[in-house]
């Protein structure tokens, strides 16, 4: 870039520096929820809650599905794709 090129863009300099700060946080965002770590701790959570009785079997299902779905789409998202069988079960 010349100096020239420099001088005449410089009153775009804050906006170019919001615009990183914006890609900044949405990156940010994006490696947290597509995290798979609290998901799996959620099922290890979630197999506790059965063995310890706090809840019935069919609540476990229904939460140990909502779980899975959402690894299997932060798997899709890694480009790691659904495990072989369907899912992690």
């Amino acid at each position: 870039m010349g100096v020239l090129t420099q001088l005449l863009t410089l009153p775009l300099a804050p906006v170019r520096g919001v615009g990183w700060v914006v890609r900044q946080v949405t990156d940010a965002a994006e490696r947290e929820y597509y995290d798979p770590e609290p998901v799996l701790e959620g099922l290890r959570e979630l197999e506790r809650e059965l063995a310890d009785g706090l809840i019935s079997p069919r609540e476990f299902d229904r939460r140990e599905d909502e779980l899975l779905d959402r690894l299997e789409e932060i798997r899709r998202h890694q480009g790691a794709g659904p495990a072989p069988g369907g899912g992690p079960r």
